[in-house]
């Protein structure tokens, strides 16, 4: 992204194209929009970016106030061998044309993939006459530069639908919303990091509740687990530092137009000390120019 106020929080015109594989959440990210007020065109072929961008001057069907269309989204999907090239050429032409496309690319695991693809009994665009997998991998080898090249990357392996609506709503507020949105997630690590993670902080320093029978039933979300997590020796001090740490980061987040960021706490199963936090953090961060909201991916877990 530029150097230029955030698309996603000025009252200017807003285009936000949704991509990434198939089956990482494409489809409920952009229902999320549609219901904020925003015009949604899914299955759009890329070849026909520019055509769709032209909505925002001319206010495509036109409502019966004659407003223009001002925040539009286009969800676009793998659905040829050149959709790379295709994709690229369009993007390119936008820019050209003075618009300011956001891309957001949704991803997941390639086991998040298979277990969503056969829960629904359906094949995967590229998979042919070959694997599911198979086609997974293709699509992944052919979004890579993609996926590199995005503005905001949303790992939703972990998510269910209602974590991953919260986590779209937080990442494209209103107009009137703080210029950076700060998505605090609690994680087990024995779950894997998060990939979407900017940063990532390791909260098994601390002791686990979890060997502390009274409190393993409870979670960090629990004030006696909380009150147990905070009062360790190195908690306050943990977040005290990490609360400076973010400063200049967050800062320079800011002169490099970004909008969104993801820190990830975790801890062993994502049940306590994760948790706990992560709720702390979030409330401190959570003043001012910062928007933060937590999601907890792995509370339920076990």
């Amino acid at each position: 992204m530029n150097d230029q106020a955030d698309p996603l929080s000025s009252a200017a015109s807003q285009l936000v194209i949704i991509t990434g594989m198939s089956g990482a959440g494409r489809s409920t990210a952009a229902n999320v929009l549609e219901d904020r007020g925003w015009y949604v065109i899914d299955n759009l072929p890329p070849q026909l970016l520019v055509s769709m961008a032209s909505l925002l001057d001319h206010g495509g069907d036109g409502d019966d106030d004659g407003s223009d269309v001002r925040r539009l989204c286009a969800v676009v999907d793998v659905r040829s061998r050149t959709f790379f090239t295709d994709f690229r050429d369009g993007l390119d032409r936008l820019r050209a044309g003075n618009y300011r496309p956001i891309v957001v690319f949704m991803d997941a695991t390639d086991e998040a993939l298979v277990r969503r693809f056969e829960s629904v009994r359906r094949p995967h665009p590229l998979q042919g006459e070959g694997r599911l997998l198979d086609g997974i991998v293709d699509e992944r080898v052919a979004l890579r530069d993609l996926r590199a090249a995005a503005d905001v990357l949303i790992d939703t392996s972990g998510l269910n639908v209602h974590q991953l609506s919260t986590k779209v709503r937080e990442m494209l507020g209103d107009d009137n919303s703080p210029d950076l949105r700060v998505a605090v997630m609690s994680f087990g690590f024995k779950y894997g990091i998060p990939l979407d993670a900017d940063i990532v902080f390791d909260m098994r320093f601390l002791p686990n509740p979890f060997w502390n029978p009274d409190l393993r039933p409870f979670t960090g979300q629990d004030r006696v687990v909380s009150d147990f997590v905070l009062a360790q020796s190195g908690a306050t001090e943990f977040l005290e530092r990490a609360l400076a740490m973010l400063e200049p980061v967050f800062a320079g987040y800011r002169r490099e137009g970004r909008s969104y960021v993801t820190l990830a706490v975790g801890c062993t199963g994502g049940k306590h000390r994760s948790v706990a936090i992560t709720e702390a953090l979030a409330e401190r961060l959570g003043t001012g120019r910062t928007h933060a909201v937590t999601v907890h991916r792995d509370l339920g877990r076990e």
